[in-house]
């Protein structure tokens, strides 16, 4: 008995939440791939400046 009255409550509940439309979804992957992309160079760039950075103390040191 318990476990018809769980999945007849899940049902409920899942019918009472808002599925994000197509176009919604879209929009949203669109905006995370943008900014996973910004965030990629911003880090690369950052490496690439930290990197020179090290090499050009440690060639100090010689």
């Amino acid at each position: 008995m318990k476990a018809t009255s769980f999945i007849q409550e899940c049902k409920a509940e899942l019918e009472k939440v808002h599925w994000p439309t197509r176009q919604e979804v879209v929009s949203s992957t669109v905006v995370v791939l943008v900014t996973v992309f910004i965030f990629s160079l911003f880090l690369s760039a950052s490496d690439f400046v930290f990197l020179k950075l090290l090499k050009w103390f440690w060639a100090l040191g010689t």
